[in-house]
């Protein structure tokens, strides 16, 4: 037996000593009984780690899944972190709350009963939420930190951890590496007791607290951007059909639309509208996966409605499709609906009375994210910022603007998330979806629908076209020899790709920015994660990154050009040259989605 082995023997048996959940604990035995060393690897190693969107895997036994033992050991490093950094954390306390999934409610108990160990108040949700109200409790309640219990939008049987920190965002470093260690000097669960938040009188129910005033915020975050509370009036009745894919999102957002007075214009997808953890209408509760809005499309036109909202599962994305008289139904892309939102949101920031006490508008977006708002922002002359991907980083960056006296009124990133940073400091699809029903009522007004008024963006700042795609990698090694390699093909970077020469190279993982006067990057640098993003000649840029949290290398390419077919052209041109010049799927044993 190799020292691997050994070390797998000893990991299965270390989780057969700690695990008293009889399922899992089985789970382990019978894959050590019957010498399946490789899967007990990938079940026992390497734990769990916080990613882009804290911890997130299947459910079943193993350190590397999620389960009721991975729970209580990262809530335990979690509650040692928060106190060692914290002296008000016991008096502050935390939010809990949990989606609908499978186990959600079981886990987020079991993390309560840790807290509860440690003398923490819990700020507890007694039902199912959508995910940002977790951080707006945190903010609401003053509390130390938060922790929602989700997998958003991943598979049935997935779940996940996310972690905000008091200042309402998810956490970054070094909060994510101090919890990681602490989570490692604090093994031994604890305590098994889910009974624990029941009676306790260190737990308070939160709900009834914070429900209101998210509403509030939500409301007010739309009259905000109307210029003026009255004007919401002259804005045309907005018929359309709301799906939560099988998520939390219903009664979130039928509140949120009886507070704007839209309720008589919202017609849900009936399959589709009460929680269920195994999802069944759908192959993936992702709102962008082909297929997903089938259902919701049916109703729209059983109804004669022309414009649909989605949410997934934990409702903290949007996504939006609308019938044209052009091509039929169109789902907008996430960078595509981030410029309706950002346009609408600057149109009538700019109009708006109320006061700016000189503050210059910022918005921003992940490095993955369309260059549109980029444009945008040069063209009207307000602050762009470009951050990392992830929410994490969105909202804490924002955080740091509004210190420096800038007006924060939005971030979004390409994978349909977007932030109103006047409700949350994390994406919120009820919040993304306030803003956009006003903004859909203010454009029918001159006539415009959601595709006409994208057409006009084009044409003002340029059409804006991708080639967004990944490869699927054998494994992390592969991706890092990918990456070896093609950083190998120059010096100090290529030249080219295709015919198009390298105008700008900045590498995330060594360090190193052509395009700054030091040649260091201003975006964080990871050792640990691989991330090249290029602009090219042609106006076309792209990024190159190895997921965090799945076996891909992900392709961000986008063009920029005079007509949409132009700017579709150079993207496609430039991912076909990365294939046969960079990525060469066949020698490295890629697989093209």
């Amino acid at each position: 037996m190799s020292s691997s082995d050994d070390s797998i023997e000893e990991l299965a048996k270390e989780w057969l000593r700690v695990d008293q959940d009889e399922k899992t604990r089985d789970e382990i035995y019978q894959l050590l009984v019957q010498n399946k060393r490789d899967e007990l690897k990938q079940r026992l190693k390497p734990r769990i780690t916080f990613g882009t969107a804290g911890l997130r895997a299947r459910m079943e036994a193993g350190f590397a899944r999620m389960n009721a033992v991975t729970v209580i050991q990262a809530t335990q490093g979690l509650a040692e972190y928060i106190l060692e950094t914290n002296p008000e954390s016991k008096r502050q306390g935390v939010v809990i709350g949990r989606d609908a999934r499978h186990n959600s409610e079981r886990f987020a108990r079991l993390a309560a009963a840790v807290f509860l160990t440690k003398r923490i108040k819990v700020w507890w949700y007694e039902l199912n939420v959508h995910t940002p109200l977790v951080p707006f409790g945190v903010k609401k309640l003053n509390a130390a930190a938060g922790l929602m219990i989700t997998a958003s939008h991943n598979p049935a049987q997935d779940n996940g951890y996310k972690v905000y920190w008091s200042n309402g965002c998810q956490i970054i470093p070094p909060h994510d590496t101090g919890i990681a260690a602490a989570i490692d000097r604090n093994p031994e669960p604890s305590t098994w007791d889910t009974s624990a938040v029941d009676g306790n009188l260190l737990v308070e129910g939160a709900l009834g607290l914070v429900k209101d005033a998210y509403f509030d915020a939500v409301r007010l975050s739309c009259r905000h951007v109307t210029s003026e509370p009255a004007k919401a009036s002259s804005t045309s009745p907005v018929r359309f059909v709301y799906t939560p894919m099988h998520g939390v999102g219903l009664p979130y957002m039928s509140s949120v639309v009886e507070s704007l007075k839209m309720s008589e214009n919202m017609v849900v997808v009936p399959e589709q509208a009460e929680p269920d953890p195994d999802f069944p209408t759908v192959k993936f509760p992702n709102p962008e996966e082909k297929g997903a809005l089938d259902l919701a499309i049916r109703t729209a036109d059983e109804n004669g409605i022309t414009l649909i909202l989605a949410s997934d599962p934990d409702a903290d994305r949007l996504a939006v499709a609308a019938k044209t008289s052009e091509s039929g139904w169109h789902q907008f892309t996430g960078n595509q609906l981030g410029i309706l939102l950002a346009s609408h949101i600057f149109d009538t920031w700019q109009s708006s009375s109320a006061p700016k006490e000189g503050k210059t508008l910022a918005m921003l977006a992940s490095t993955v994210s369309s260059n549109m708002l980029a444009a945008m922002a040069r063209a009207e002359s307000f602050q762009f910022v470009e951050t990392l991907t992830g929410f994490k980083w969105l909202g804490n960056r924002s955080i740091d603007l509004i210190q420096e006296g800038y007006d924060v009124q939005f971030a979004f990133e390409e994978a349909i998330g977007y932030m109103v940073p006047g409700v949350v400091l994390d994406k919120d699809s009820l919040a993304a979806g306030a803003a956009f029903l006003t903004a859909v009522g203010l454009w029918q007004t001159r006539g415009l629908s959601p595709w006409a008024k994208l057409q006009e963006l084009y044409e003002k700042y340029g059409y804006f076209e991708d080639a967004n795609t990944y490869l699927v990698s054998p494994e992390p090694a592969t991706t890092d020899a990918v990456f070896k390699a093609i950083r190998a093909l120059g010096k100090p970077y290529p030249a080219k790709v295709g015919s198009r020469k390298v105008l700008r190279w900045r590498d995330l993982t060594e360090g190193y920015d052509s395009g700054t006067d030091d040649k260091i990057p201003t975006l964080p640098v990871s050792k640990s994660s691989q991330m090249i993003t290029c602009d090219l000649g042609g106006e076309v840029r792209f990024t190159a990154r190895g997921s965090g949290t799945e076996p891909k290398i992900k392709l961000y390419i986008e063009c920029r050009g005079k007509s949409a077919d132009e700017a579709k052209r150079g993207a496609n041109e430039v991912l076909q040259d990365l294939l046969a010049e960079w990525f060469q799927p066949e020698k490295y044993g890629l697989k093209l989605a």
